[in-house]
């Protein structure tokens, strides 16, 4: 596929986010950046949230991950569920109670001002390497199949990506995404969509059934053997906690529900939301197979890296308008993850490590100069971050993305339930350490589990042990609060 009609796609795709863009962040203040103006109707949020969780990813990961995973991917999807409705019942109701902007400010009205630094801190740090590692794996394939023959180089490819997105989110924030998320989710679903047809086409009846035949194994969703990582209960339940704190707990996903007209609508949207995620979910599984059993028919060499399976074939084996839709498709999905990161992190940073909104000898036109240097900053970040993985890393993208949440998102957990389930206060001085040494501990278990467990292999299990470490801590320090 020729990579001039591959950057007009881009090109145009763009110059539609950008009419988006200049429609919604009109005349766009602060309230409008952070919160939408809490005006946002669910059905776009709820639309909205499908590219935001999915991703590139999703896009290119999990499809490629059927073939060693098969479709042991549906057991955390299924736990993702039950963490959605402990959203919808718990989490949302208090953040609406509070009016919040931020939710770790909830940290601070019930802990202290150290638990809602580290609540904020643990996020920037999970986001802002979780954003990096998607755009990274999306700039690289369009980086190895398209810019490259320009002889462009890969920091100008992340570099222009990066800044694509910060031109349309950086005056109309909350209010712009929640329609470019939903924009693009479209675009992404109708990419998911006509490339299964489209491959389905292409290996033809009797072909199809051989490959129907050739492909039974990778179909496999229920595995039983509790030593391995793809264990049916440790998928399930650990998908809940990924759920509840990669969602619930997390700023980047909460700011949008947040903006909602009211908590009714609110868990309307999640509700909605949560079934999406199964159905598009099952597609991409369903996708992954066809692209092992279409290689498997027509004899193709699958690529080194599984990530690499669906963009060579689209963009080199199956034809011109197969390669137009992945290209469609994982735009989508990198522009609608990754763009709301800038805004969410600017929030965090912002309201929990400025405390902006409580400078009361601030006008609002200093809060917004600063609001736009945060907002810039952390677009350099992710350059600077991307980059290091270009140089450094060698993992599968999604297996690295679920581990850092196991690690940061704990303590996350164990904060949050800690001040839902108790009333009891804690050492302030001490939540800096008690929130530390948990992931610390766990990457130690992690590293020698095979040898202490005869074989056991820890997965998302290990970020229930985290917030359990950061609770148990958090309970000992309340014996010591002055009364």
């Amino acid at each position: 596929m020729s990579p001039t009609v591959v950057m007009t796609c881009i090109v145009c795709y763009f110059a539609m986010l950008l009419v988006i863009a200049w429609r919604t962040g009109r005349h766009a203040g602060n309230a409008a950046y952070f919160l939408g103006n809490k005006a946002s109707p669910w059905w776009a949020v709820a639309f909205g949230l499908i590219g935001d969780s999915l991703s590139g990813v999703t896009f290119i990961s999990v499809p490629g991950q059927v073939g060693t995973a098969q479709f042991s991917y549906l057991q955390m999807v299924f736990g993702y569920v039950l963490g959605y409705v402990v959203i919808a019942e718990v989490l949302l109701p208090l953040y609406y109670r509070l009016n919040l902007t931020s939710i770790y400010t909830y940290l601070l009205e019930r802990l202290g001002p150290n638990a809602q630094r580290m609540g904020s801190l643990f996020f920037l740090l999970s986001r802002t390497v979780g954003a990096a590692a998607r755009l990274f794996l999306a700039a690289g394939v369009l980086h190895q199949f398209v810019f490259a023959a320009w002889g462009i180089p890969f920091w100008l490819t992340v570099a222009i990506i990066i800044v694509l997105m910060l031109l349309y989110t950086y005056q109309g924030g909350i209010r712009t995404l929640v329609w470019t998320d939903t924009f693009q989710s479209a675009f992404l679903l109708l990419g998911l969509i006509i490339s299964v047809i489209i491959i389905a086409q292409s290996v033809g009846d009797d072909a199809w059934r051989g490959a129907t035949r050739a492909g039974q194994s990778l179909s496999q969703i229920f595995f039983w053997d509790w030593k391995e990582d793809r264990y049916f209960w440790k998928q399930l339940v650990g998908g809940a906690f990924v759920a509840i704190c990669m969602t619930g707990l997390d700023q980047n996903m909460m700011q949008k529900n947040l903006s909602c007209r009211s908590l009714r609508e609110a868990k309307r949207n999640i509700r909605w939301f949560s079934v999406a995620v199964v159905l598009v979910n099952l597609l991409f599984l369903w996708l992954g197979a066809l692209l092992y059993q279409y290689a498997a028919v027509k004899q193709v060499a699958l690529p080194a890296r599984a990530d690499h399976l669906f963009p060579m074939l689209a963009l080199q084996h199956l034809g011109w308008a197969a390669g137009l839709v992945f290209i469609i498709g994982l735009t989508a999905a990198t522009f609608s993850s990754a763009d709301s990161v800038l805004t969410t992190l600017t929030t965090s940073f912002c309201v929990d490590l400025l405390r902006m909104d409580r400078e009361e000898g601030w006008t609002d036109a200093r809060r917004t100069r600063v609001r736009h240097v945060v907002h810039i900053g952390f677009a350099i970040l992710l350059l600077v971050v991307i980059l290091l993985f270009y140089r450094f890393t060698s993992d599968s993208v999604i297996s690295l993305i679920l581990k850092l949440a196991n690690y940061t998102y704990g303590p996350l957990l164990g904060l949050f339930a800690f001040s839902l389930v108790t009333r009891r206060p804690v050492k302030n001085a001490w939540v800096p350490m008690i929130c530390l040494w948990p992931p610390v501990f766990c990457w130690g278990l992690e590293s020698q589990s095979i040898a202490w467990f005869s074989g056991y292999r820890f997965g998302n299990e290990l970020l229930i042990i985290n917030g359990l470490l950061t609770f148990g801590g958090l309970w000992l320090s309340s014996f010591f609060v002055r009364r």
